[in-house]
């Protein structure tokens, strides 16, 4: 075997046994069901949308939704849950969807594009420390909490039915 053989075979077993111990460090899920939601402050995108604290929505069901711009599932999921936000909002519920995007205004194209203006909060999480703090690795994932501030449902992509599924969990929940 020639030393470039012998050189690429153990950089790659080298770069292997790092990444591998790099996500060995990384958590495995999302925050969890019954957890406390961890608390947050960020930016609104839209000139329409202000700033927004997880903790000031106490007393409300909120569902938190990550989304990014490029995300194919996100471009269906938000337009549902925006009618999902219509129908239920008078009874408490609230949404807050945190955008990743870098720049923003790949964000605020992609909502420009949405054939329906979203009626619910868009915020920017530009460094992605709440992406982290709830531990999040793919988009779209969402967080049901309930009145309380706890995570009763975790959600991660969006597929066909999965609106009436947050349904079925965000009722009960608003009854409480």
């Amino acid at each position: 075997m020639t030393v470039f053989c012998k050189s690429f075979w153990r950089s790659l077993f080298a770069g292997g046994a790092v990444t591998l111990a790099l996500l060995g460090a990384m958590p495995a899920t999302a925050v969890e069901e019954g957890e406390p939601a961890p608390d947050f402050t960020l930016p609104g995108v839209r000139a329409s949308d202000a700033a927004v604290q997880l903790s000031e929505l106490q007393g409300k069901v909120v569902y938190v939704d990550f989304w990014a711009s490029w995300c194919l599932p996100c471009l269906r999921s938000l337009p549902q849950i925006n009618g999902l936000y219509e129908q239920y909002r008078d009874q408490g519920f609230e949404v807050v969807a945190i955008t990743i995007d870098d720049p923003v205004e790949d964000a605020t194209e992609f909502l420009e594009d949405l054939e329906v203006p979203l009626a619910y909060s868009v915020v920017l999480d530009a460094t992605a420390d709440v992406m982290d703090q709830y531990r999040v690795v793919g988009m779209p994932t969402s967080f049901l909490i309930d009145r309380d501030g706890v995570i009763r449902k975790v959600h991660k992509g969006f597929r066909e039915g999965d609106t009436e599924l947050l349904e079925q969990a965000l009722i009960p929940l608003l009854a409480e």
